[in-house]
């Protein structure tokens, strides 16, 4: 198998100023690829931006990175996130929606404001870069999407529903993305990583042993041009890589001429649940068959 390389193309990582988003541009940039550091925040010690230390670390390397400042949250701040890249590099190949935030409280706590801030950061600003960016890869007829989900959206978790219902909601954005990109060549794909860093500080010692840069193996071959697969999710953890599917059982079929009862429906339940000859549709009406 040939060696998974990105010479010659130009990255976007968003929130890539620590953690999971410093991991993936490490690696990436370590692979030859032109590096755009995108973070908020200040260094953990105060004395320049996260996104800057990023950037001295790749060139203290060897490779090529450039920071940006902008915030994902505004259709404003993506663009001219899209614009660092196109002046840096004179294009935008790969985008890693990796940006976020938390606001954890139980439902009965949380306010409009909690709700709407994590879903501005993780949702929108998911949408608003790859919106931003996706004309390019049409035009160039190459790109590689690669958007973050968590847990906490496929399965929930206490206390995070502004967290879930965005990260559950960034897999339907990616999936339509994946089927709209088919005729250009843009892949578009979901991981969802389980790494210690300081959104998953209150889980304590269990994360000692999922650092970021275990994540970063299956980002980069998501984001690569060797990557055919689209429309896929896929969990990185440890030392575990696992694929996580949406699937639909095959059901039941009512018959006759009258809409089934509620105590029909109770009667049948365990049909409908059924898994055996489940399908996993790839778009929509991809359903199994009957």
């Amino acid at each position: 198998m040939a060696n998974i390389r990105f010479d010659g193309r130009s990255v976007i990582i968003t929130g890539a100023g620590r953690g999971l988003g410093r991991a993936y541009a490490l690696e990436i940039a370590g692979r030859g690829g032109k590096v755009v550091v995108n973070d908020l925040g200040a260094a953990d010690d105060g004395s320049k931006a996260a996104a800057e230390s990023v950037v001295d670390e790749i060139r203290a390397l060897g490779g090529e990175a450039v920071a940006d400042f902008n915030s994902v949250s505004t259709p404003e701040g993506a663009a001219a996130l899209i614009a660092t890249a196109v002046k840096a590099f004179g294009k935008v190949d790969v985008v890693i929606n990796n940006a976020g935030i938390l606001r954890d409280a139980s439902i009965l706590k949380l306010t409009p404001e909690t709700f709407g801030a994590v879903l501005d950061v993780h949702l929108l600003g998911s949408f608003y870069v790859s919106q931003a960016a996706f004309g390019l890869m049409k035009a160039q007829g190459y790109g590689r999407l690669v958007f973050t989900t968590s847990a906490a959206g496929l399965y929930g978790n206490f206390g995070q529903a502004n967290y879930s219902a965005a990260k559950l909601g960034i897999v339907g954005l990616a999936n339509v993305l994946a089927v709209e990109g088919a005729k250009n060549n843009i892949k578009s794909n979901v991981i969802a990583p389980g790494a210690k860093t300081r959104m998953t500080s209150m889980f304590g010692d269990v994360m000692d042993k999922l650092a970021p840069e275990c994540v970063a193996p299956m980002v980069a071959y998501l984001a690569s041009e060797q990557c055919e697969e689209t429309h896929s999710i896929y969990s990185a953890a440890g030392s575990k890589y696992s694929r996580v599917f949406i699937a639909e059982t095959p059901g039941w079929v009512s018959t006759g001429d009258t809409i089934p009862t509620a105590e029909e429906i109770a009667a049948k339940i365990g049909a409908i649940r059924d898994e055996k000859g489940y399908c996993v549709p790839r778009f929509m009406g991809d359903y199994p068959k009957m």
